[in-house]
C-alpha cells in the first residue's frame, strides 16, 4: 500500500541500527563489554594485563571467598547446574526455600520469593502490584528495572524530583484521593551515590495511602546492622510494604528477591507473570548467596572495611577536586560533565591500570557525563595508593 505523503521511504532497522548514535560510539570507541581474561579478587586481567577493578558491585569482596566458593561447588555437585523449570511448575527445590527463609528474616519481613535475575526481582516488585486504574509515584531517577515494570503495570506513573520529598508531597496532592497509589524508589541510587531520604519520603507517602516499593540493590550489605540495608538504616523496615533488590552485589551471586508480607508474596506467585513464567534460581548461585549472607553476619569485618574504605577513597577525590556528586556510600560517581572528556579520563585511568566504567547522557542527565567508580571491601592499601596516583595523573592530563 503506497503512503504518496511520505517523501521518502522509513528507514530499515538494519539502517536504525548502523546510524545509531550509541552504536557508532561503541563502534569508535569500544568502553564497553570489555572481556576480562582473568580475576582474583579486585584484579582483573585485560588484554594480557593486571589492572585494578573500580567499577565491581562486589562491595563486600566475597566474590573470591572460600566459603562461598565451597558452598556453590557443594550445591553443583548436589543438584546439578540448573531446575530447568519454573517454580511455579518443576523448578522450585528445598534450596530455594532455604534461602528465602534465610533473607526473609535477616530483611526483617515474613517471606520472600528470589528470582534468577536481581532486575526481574525489581520489574516484578512493581509489576505484580500495580495495575491499570493505579497511581504510581516515581523517583525520577529509579533504575531502569522499575521503569519496565511501571510500564508493565498499566498502571499511571506521575515521576517526582530526585530524593525530594516536598515535590512527592506536591504530586501526591494533586491526585484524586480515591486512586490506588504506590510510591516507588530506591534506597542507595547507584549512579549518583545518594542515600534515599526516607524517612521524609515514608511520612509523606503515608499521608496518601502508598504501596511503597524500594529497590535496595545497592544499599543490601552496605548500610544497616550487618548490612541488613536502608530500611534497617533508618529503623523503617514495617514502613516498607515490598523490599526487593539483587543477588549480584554484596551477596556476590545472581539473581534477585522480593521480600514482604507473606500475603504479598503469595500474591507476587499467583499474580506476577514475570514470575510464573520464569526459570528458577540455579543450585550454584543460591548457595552462593546463601553462604555470603552466613558470612555478612560471622564476619563483620567486611562492613567494617569496606566503610573504611569508602571514607579513604571519597576523601582522596574530594582531595583532587573532584566532583562525586555528593555519594555518601561506595558507589561514588566522578562527574566530568563532558563525553568527550568522560571517555579522555577514562582512557587515562585504563592507561595507568585501574578499570572504570563511563556514563555518558542519556544515561545520565546532560552535563552530567561521569567516571562511574565502586569501591570495595577488598582493595588494600596498596591499591588505593595506586588508584589515589592514577586519578591524580588522569586529572593532569584530561581536566
Amino acid at each position: 500500500m503506497a503512503f504518496p505523503f511520505f517523501t521518502k521511504s522509513a528507514p530499515t532497522i538494519a539502517d536504525r541500527c548502523r546510524d545509531d548514535s550509541a552504536t557508532k560510539l561503541r563502534l569508535r570507541y569500544a568502553p564497553y563489554y570489555h572481556a576480562m581474561e582473568a580475576q582474583q579478587g579486585t584484579t582483573v586481567r585485560l588484554k594480557g594485563r593486571d589492572m585494578i577493578m573500580l567499577a565491581s558491585n562486589d562491595y563486600l569482596g566475597l566474590s573470591f571467598h572460600p566459603k562461598v566458593i565451597e558452598a556453590a561447588r557443594a550445591a553443583l555437585l548436589k543438584w546439578g547446574t540448573s531446575p530447568t523449570g519454573a517454580r511455579v511448575s518443576n523448578g522450585s527445590r528445598a534450596y530455594h526455600h532455604e534461602l528465602e527463609e534465610k533473607l526473609a528474616a535477616f530483611l526483617g519481613k515474613e517471606a520472600c520469593h528470589v528470582h534468577a535475575a536481581g532486575y526481574l526481582s525489581c520489574l516484578s516488585g512493581v509489576a505484580a502490584f500495580a495495575q491499570k486504574g493505579d497511581v504510581i509515584l516515581a523517583d525520577k531517577n529509579i533504575h531502569s528495572c522499575l521503569w519496565d515494570g511501571i510500564r508493565l503495570s498499566a498502571a499511571t506513573v506521575e515521576r517526582f524530583s530526585h530524593n525530594n520529598p516536598e515535590d512527592l508531597r506536591a504530586v501526591a496532592a494533586s491526585l484524586p484521593a480515591d486512586y490506588a497509589k504506590m510510591m516507588v524508589v530506591e534506597g542507595v541510587y547507584s549512579m549518583e551515590g545518594h542515600i534515599a531520604r526516607l524517612p521524609e519520603l515514608v511520612a509523606v507517602a503515608g499521608e496518601y495511602g502508598c504501596f511503597n516499593v524500594l529497590d535496595d540493590a545497592h544499599g543490601f550489605g552496605v548500610l544497616g546492622r550487618e548490612g541488613r540495608g536502608t530500611c534497617d538504616h533508618f529503623g523503617l523496615t514495617d514502613r516498607i510494604d515490598i523490599i526487593c533488590g539483587s543477588m549480584s552485589k554484596s551477596l556476590a551471586s545472581t539473581g534477585g528477591f522480593v521480600a514482604g508480607d507473606r500475603a504479598f508474596i503469595e500474591y507476587l506467585r499467583t499474580h506476577g507473570k514475570h514470575t510464573i513464567f520464569s526459570a528458577s534460581l540455579s543450585p550454584a548461585q543460591a548457595a552462593a548467596a546463601s553462604a555470603a549472607l552466613d558470612v555478612m553476619q560471622s564476619e563483620p569485618g567486611h562492613l567494617e572495611r569496606l566503610r573504611a574504605n569508602t571514607r579513604r577513597y571519597t576523601a582522596m577525590l574530594q582531595s583532587l577536586g573532584l566532583d562525586t556528586w555528593g555519594s555518601e556510600t561506595p558507589a561514588v560517581p566522578v562527574v566530568i560533565g563532558n563525553k568527550q572528556r568522560a571517555y579522555a579520563f577514562w582512557q587515562a585511568l585504563l592507561e595507568n591500570g585501574v578499570f572504570t566504567v563511563m556514563s555518558i547522557a542519556p544515561a545520565v542527565p546532560p552535563g552530567k557525563d561521569l567516571i562511574r567508580t565502586a569501591i570495595s571491601a577488598g582493595h588494600t592499601d596498596e591499591q588505593l595508593e595506586r588508584i589515589a596516583e592514577a586519578f591524580a595523573h588522569a586529572k593532569k592530563k584530561t581536566l
